[in-house]
């Protein structure tokens, strides 16, 4: 099954969720504000993708952080818990299919996904 996770009203998300159903595509849809991932997805999911890329530093709410949440949040452990706790600091949308998991979304490069 593949799974879209995201937070509804993100124009980003809207715009893969588009995309899935323009091309047919039959996928389940996480909302991060009910259902947060917890601890173990997010250590799952960072064992494919850097952390770089799923912290989504330009938010809000990476910036109403205080500076030791910031710093705590640049290890790998640290930044789980605060990631667990605040899923509006992960990049979206994630996509799992197959057991990959993909950050992000261009059409471009959910064609190359779903060849």
């Amino acid at each position: 099954m593949i799974k879209l996770y995201g937070i509804p009203n993100c124009d980003t998300v809207k715009k893969a969720r588009t995309w899935l159903v323009d091309n047919g595509i039959d996928y389940e849809f996480v909302d991060f504000k009910k259902h947060a991932p917890d601890e173990a997805l997010l250590t799952a999911w960072l064992q494919q993708v850097s952390l770089e890329i799923l912290l989504n530093k330009r938010g809000t709410t990476w910036r109403k952080l205080s500076e030791a949440e910031q710093q705590e949040a640049q290890t790998q452990q640290g930044a789980i818990r605060l990631l667990a706790a605040n899923p509006s600091m992960i990049k979206r949308p994630v996509l799992e299919k197959d057991g990959s998991v993909r950050v992000g979304f261009s059409a471009e490069n959910y064609q190359n996904v779903f060849k």
